[in-house]
């Protein structure tokens, strides 16, 4: 498969995880136009070893990690929303999945690429391993912590908030 083929077929989705890692559209399509620019350059290395997924998956989350570590990049999270869903002009699902998506996003950075990768992107625990670097059983923990942290924050409700969110999403 040719470079231009794969941005092609698996561009998009690449976006995607990328915005539900960052929460932002146009900062998602920066880091993947980031990350495909540096794979083009080994991508004959990349099509060998036959994971070029997992790769650029990486790829893109290092590029979202070394954005937040710049200092001009720092924003201050507040505990209130200034935004207010007007009565009658939503549907109740929809601001739940936002309330929601405020919750995840401010898990930790490797909690929320769990539940991204494991909600979202579909993987098993395995490749979610292999793409972070670390065990299959380090990414049961960061889920486990996840999804008791938005258990918490949703009032004890009995439902698997991550995975709610997720097939929403």
């Amino acid at each position: 498969m040719t470079f231009e083929e794969y941005v092609a077929t698996r561009g998009p989705a690449l976006v995607r995880f990328a915005r539900l890692l960052t929460g932002d559209r146009y900062h998602a399509e920066d880091l993947v136009q980031e990350a495909l620019s540096k794979a083009y350059l080994r991508w004959d290395r990349m099509i060998r070893s036959e994971q070029p997924d997992a790769y650029l998956r990486r790829m893109v989350i290092n590029a979202s990690r070394s954005w937040w570590r710049r200092r001009t990049n720092r924003e201050t999270p507040t505990s209130a929303s200034t935004d207010r869903v007007a009565p009658g002009q939503m549907e109740t699902e929809t601001v739940e999945r936002d309330e929601m998506w405020q919750r995840i996003a401010r898990l930790p950075e490797r909690q929320r690429t769990v539940l991204v990768l494991r909600y979202y992107e579909d993987l098993d625990d395995a490749a979610i391993a292999a793409i972070l670097g670390c065990t299959a059983v380090t990414v049961r923990t960061h889920a486990m912590r996840a999804l008791n942290t938005l258990r918490q924050h949703t009032n004890g409700a009995g439902t698997d908030a991550g995975a709610r969110a997720g097939r929403n999403g």
